[in-house]
């Protein structure tokens, strides 16, 4: 399968490590190419080209200001590319100023340099796509490459004088003519691990409608959805034109060279699950679950208070403090039901027969929040839970409580959890007050993807919580619609993607680092020498 990725240098022959034909640009033709051709350097033709960002790797020689090489970044991200390094990175590489949080963050990463004899006060190493050969600076390397994004990096190390220990000296980029012949296999193996894509020079292959990245934990006990489940996604995708491949939160300074995200793993503010949706979302990636999403669903504090001002029911609720706690002695009707506002899959939620219970727990949860939700008791023998994409119902199931439980899954200390039964259940079979109510609820937190839980009593349909990355498991919530589930989730990230990438805004503002007065027509001069 083509990779999709489109490499610039500055003479051919500074690529050396396969055919320079279909794959590998110089600057000059990068810089000087015509949308009115038959087909862009990528080989689409013109007429496809705005709807699919390219994947762009500049290795010219250097970076410097108002050089090749800042404007191979300059013009790849005013026409929509993904360049790798930005104009930002560029920048950033050529102040020292703008470095010196990022150098600081990397010294603590510094390690197996003990042995280094005392007469050597300075050192300095290559990274490559954030890989090294020597497996005690691997995190040092992989940070640098998150940091810096820069496909060809030195750092300089050196230790103060009088001082133990290391300390980062300097980052620059490399020139890809300084790329030593014995380290060619480690090169390739990083451009490999970076694209994803074993990299061969047809002219061509395969492009895939989309490349979809789903972040996944495989350590997880309790995932969104299983490892066998992502892996049908994947074959799913593939009969819909669209690449899935699985990431993991490793896979951060690759996350620019998909076109979509889709997150399958609990999500939490402060979290690399955030870290990546916000960086998806920077980049214009369409990305399920949004930054917002996980803002508002994983904080119960928040989600009863829009839920309530939007007059959509929910089981009585009342946030307690320290301070207020005494209050409520005389005010409850038991059980209750507390809540850490942030906690997930039924963690951090406990049930009060009375007051001084009541007390033990809350006393327990303020050590990790200053706030705890308490919600009136309300037993059914199963919940709802109705699935919402893009403001629309898509799948409906009844978790039923874990046997001899109040809970539709019991914790059992540290070992293994247990689940009660799903049942999936068709859309015209579910009560018309379930549905309307769910699709409701997850409007207010946008058009993503969520999972609406619900408790039907003869009091009426409550909405119990709104989760952003919602269970889904093959055999389990789909076992109605089948395959129907995945098609219609990949399909609604691949319209968000193509609608973005045939937008065409009407008036941008100058990319950074662009002086004002500077028109690029007057800037480039090509072809004279």
């Amino acid at each position: 399968m083509a990779s999709g990725h489109l490499i610039v240098v500055e003479r051919l022959a500074d690529f050396r490590w396969a055919d320079a034909d279909a794959r590998v640009v110089t600057a000059e033709d990068f810089i000087s190419e015509h949308t009115g051709e038959s087909a862009d350097l990528s080989g689409r033709p013109a007429a496809d080209a705005g709807k699919r960002p390219r994947k762009v790797i500049n290795l010219c020689r250097n970076y410097d200001y108002l050089s090749l090489g800042y404007y191979c970044s300059l013009l790849a991200e005013a026409r929509g590319d993904r360049v790798t390094p930005t104009v930002e990175t560029i920048l950033d590489l050529q102040h020292r100023s703008s470095q010196q949080a990022s150098l600081a963050r990397l010294d603590r990463l510094i390690a197996g340099l003990d042995e280094v004899p005392r007469s050597v006060n300075t050192l300095s190493f290559h990274v490559f796509f954030g890989h090294i050969e020597d497996p005690e600076l691997a995190d040092l390397a992989r940070k640098a490459f998150e940091l810096f994004r820069c496909p060809l990096l030195q750092i300089e190390l050196e230790r103060p004088d009088g001082l133990n220990g290391w300390k980062t000296a300097a980052v620059r980029a490399l020139d890809p003519r300084e790329v030593d012949a014995s380290r060619d296999a480690l090169f390739m193996g990083a451009l490999e691990e970076f694209t994803r894509r074993r990299w061969t020079p047809a002219l061509s292959q395969y492009v895939p409608k989309m490349d979809l990245a789903i972040l996944h934990d495989p350590t997880d006990p309790l995932p969104p959805s299983s490892l066998a489940t992502l892996q049908h996604i994947v074959e799913v995708g593939q009969s819909m034109d669209i690449a899935v491949e699985l990431i993991r939160k490793k896979d951060f300074s690759r996350l620019t060279q998909f076109d979509a995200l889709f997150i399958r793993e609990t999500t939490a503010v402060a979290h690399h699950t955030f870290k990546f949706a916000k960086k998806a979302e920077a980049e214009g990636m369409p990305v399920i679950d949004d930054p917002g999403s996980i803002l508002r669903c994983t904080n119960k504090a928040f989600l009863a208070e829009l839920l309530r001002e939007h007059d959509v029911a929910t089981p009585r609720t009342r946030l307690v403090s320290r301070r207020s706690l005494p209050r409520f002695e005389d005010s409850l009707d038991y059980p209750v039901v507390l809540k850490v506002p942030d906690g997930s899959f039924s963690r951090d939620v406990r049930k009060a027969q009375d007051f001084k219970q009541f007390q033990e727990i809350a006393d327990a949860m303020f050590k990790e929040s200053e706030i705890v939700l308490v919600q009136d008791y309300m037993y059914t023998p199963y919940d709802w839970r109705v699935g919402v994409l893009g403001g629309e119902a898509l799948f409906v199931a009844r978790y039923h409580m874990v046997r001899d439980h109040w809970q539709i899954i019991k914790h059992a200390g540290d070992g293994p959890s247990t689940e009660g039964r799903t049942e999936a259940v068709a859309l015209q079979d579910t009560p018309r007050a379930v549905l309307d109510t769910a699709v409701k609820a997850a409007r207010l937190i946008g058009d993503g993807f969520y999972g609406v839980d619900l408790k039907q009593t003869d009091a009426g349909v409550f909405v119990i919580e709104i989760n952003d990355n919602p269970n889904l498991d093959v055999g389990a919530e789909d076992k109605v619609l089948g395959d129907e589930v995945y098609r219609r989730l990949l399909g609604h990230l691949l319209a968000k993607f193509e609608q973005r990438g045939a937008a065409v805004p009407h008036e941008q503002p100058l990319p950074t680092g662009l002086p004002a007065s500077s028109k690029l027509g007057n800037v480039i001069r090509l072809g004279s020498d």
